[in-house]
């Protein structure tokens, strides 16, 4: 009797344990796919205006299959679509026309250092021809890194790729930038899709993962012992 009274509260609990643990970890940045806006695109970011990101720099918000195509700058192609699908991110990073495309995170932890996974692509404005070479200056408060450098063959393209960045934030709330940088050949056109970005530090629910399994464990325990000591009949 005492073993099945524990095992009836041993259960819920181990069971709302695994549901916090599978809870656990979010996507801070909001709209990552730029599938929500005012206008559709293919178009400038100011005519589409993603929700949630801001920016004045020559960007504009690509569909699948848009890369190539106007308005906007279209890039040399066949230009491939990112590796989840979806929207894209399309700037010009020539030096005096790329200005950031932001977004600001709320629900940080001031010093708390966080991963930021997304996919780059580079190409070049069709018409246009010469190496390029380009990347992302990726800015979180006041902590900056860079994306791995993509060597951009002229009047060519260079394929989707994941990237890894750590960052440290400064406040609850900060800035989170995508700086688009290129040299050589112009115009330098850098590409990002899926911007992902959540806390290094390990979820209060795995710990709570582990009370459940040692609650468990423990009642286990208590019912066998319970039941050891109980009087013959």
């Amino acid at each position: 009797m005492i073993s099945r009274k524990l095992s009836s509260i041993a259960i819920p609990v181990f069971s709302l344990a695994l549901l916090a643990c599978g809870m656990a970890r979010a996507n801070l940045v909001t709209n990552s796919d730029f599938s929500s806006y005012v206008s559709a695109p293919k178009d400038w970011f100011y005519n589409v205006l993603p929700t949630d990101w801001a920016s004045t720099s020559y960007a504009s918000i690509d569909a699948p299959n848009t890369a190539t195509t106007g308005p906007a700058v279209p890039v040399w192609g066949p230009f491939p679509n990112p590796p989840l699908g979806g929207n894209f991110l399309e700037d010009d990073g020539s030096s005096g026309l790329s200005t950031p495309v932001t977004q600001t995170i709320t629900g940080l932890t001031a010093g708390q250092s966080y991963t930021l996974t997304f996919y780059q692509a580079g190409g070049q404005q069709y018409g246009e021809s010469g190496q390029t070479n380009q990347y992302w200056q990726v800015t979180l408060g006041g902590d900056t890194q860079t994306s791995a450098v993509m060597a951009v063959p002229s009047q060519g393209v260079f394929p989707w790729e994941a990237q890894t960045l750590t960052l440290t934030a400064d406040n609850t709330s900060d800035v989170l930038s995508f700086l688009a940088v290129g040299s050589g050949g112009v115009p330098p056109m850098v590409f990002l899709a899926d911007p992902d970005l959540e806390s290094n530090v390990p979820e209060p629910s795995a710990g709570l993962l582990l009370i459940g399994v040692g609650t468990v464990i423990s009642i286990r325990r208590f019912g066998c012992r319970a039941k050891t000591k109980s009087p013959a009949p």
